[in-house]
C-alpha cells in the first residue's frame, strides 16, 4: 500500500529507492514463504493446518508485513496492487517496474526455500483451479475486488484509520482465503502463484492468476475512488477546515494532491 494516511505519515522522511526496494523484497519473501507454507505442512502432515490455518497464516503474514515494512516501501507485497496504486496516482508509475522485479524474486526465491526445506511436497503450496477456468477466474476476479477495495480505503482515504491498515487488510485475506481457498487458492496476487508454480514446475492455469487479479484490483480501485469524498470535502477538523494532504511514502506529495492546487 502506499504511505497509509496517519498523522505522523505527513511528515516522513525521504526513503532511498534502494531502501524501499529492499523491503519491498523482504516482505514479499515474508508473505509467500509464509502463506504457501501452510498448504505445504497440510499436504504433509494429512490437513493438519485445515483451511482456517491457511487463511490465518496468511492473514496474518500480510498484516506483520505492513505494520513492519508499510513505513518504509508502502508493503505492496503484490504486482495487482503496484499497477492499481500506480493507474489511480497513488505511486509514480517510474518505480513500478522495480517494484514487480522486487516482488517476483521474493517469491521465486522464498519458493525454492520452502521446496529445500519441505521437499518432496512443494505441490501443496501451488494454486491450481479445482473449477473451470471460467469460475476461478471470476473468483479471483471478485476475492482481489474485495481486497484492493479495503487496501485502497485504509491507504489512500483520508478518513480511514491509518493506523490500523494491516489489520483490516489481513483479515481482508483471512476472509477471501476462506471464500476461495478450496477452489482457487484464493491466490489475490499473481507473485503468490508465480513463484511456487515455478518452483513445483506446476503453471495450470498460471494465467488465470496473473490476469484475474490484476483487473479486480483494477476494479476494487476505481470502485473506491468512485464512491468516497472528493478530497476539496475533507476537512481537518483541528485547523478550521484545512484540507488534509497525501503522501507518497518518501514523504513527497501525491500525483493528485499536487494537481489539486
Amino acid at each position: 500500500m502506499p504511505e497509509t494516511n496517519s498523522p505522523s505519515s505527513f511528515h516522513a522522511p525521504h526513503v532511498t529507492l534502494l531502501r524501499k526496494l529492499g523491503a519491498e523484497f523482504v516482505g514479499s519473501f515474508i508473505l509467500i514463504f509464509s502463506a504457501a507454507a501452510a498448504p505445504i505442512v497440510n499436504q504433509k502432515y494429512q490437513g493438519s493446518e485445515t483451511l482456517l490455518g491457511n487463511a490465518a497464516c496468511a492473514g496474518l503474514a500480510v498484516m506483520a508485513v505492513i505494520l513492519s515494512t508499510g513505513h518504509i516501501s508502502g508493503a505492496h507485497l503484490n504486482p495487482s496492487v503496484t499497477i492499481a496504486f500506480a493507474t489511480f496516482r497513488h505511486f509514480p508509475w517510474t518505480q513500478v517496474p522495480l517494484y514487480i522485479i522486487a516482488q517476483v524474486s521474493a517469491s521465486i526465491s522464498a519458493s525454492f526455500a520452502l521446496k529445500g526445506v519441505f521437499h518432496p511436497f512443494m505441490s501443496g503450496g501451488v494454486t491450481v483451479p479445482s473449477v473451470s477456468h471460467c469460475q476461478a477466474f471470476a473468483l479471483e476476479f471478485i476475492v482481489t475486488f474485495i481486497l484492493m477495495f479495503t487496501v485502497t480505503s485504509v491507504a489512500t482515504d483520508t478518513r480511514a484509520v491509518g493506523e490500523l491498515a494491516g489489520v483490516a487488510i489481513g483479515a481482508t485475506v483471512l476472509l477471501n482465503i476462506l471464500v476461495a481457498g478450496p477452489t482457487t487458492g484464493g491466490s489475490m496476487n499473481p507473485i503468490r502463484t508465480l513463484g511456487p508454480a515455478v518452483a513445483a514446475g506446476n503453471y495450470k492455469g498460471l494465467w488465470i492468476y496473473l490476469v484475474a487479479p490484476t483487473l479486480g484490483a483494477l476494479a476494487g480501485a476505481a470502485t473506491y475512488t468512485a464512491v468516497k469524498l472528493p478530497h476539496n470535502q475533507i476537512r481537518d477538523k483541528a485547523d478550521g477546515g484545512t484540507p488534509l494532504p497525501q503522501f507518497y511514502s518518501d514523504g513527497s506529495p501525491s500525483i493528485e494532491q499536487g494537481n489539486s492546487n
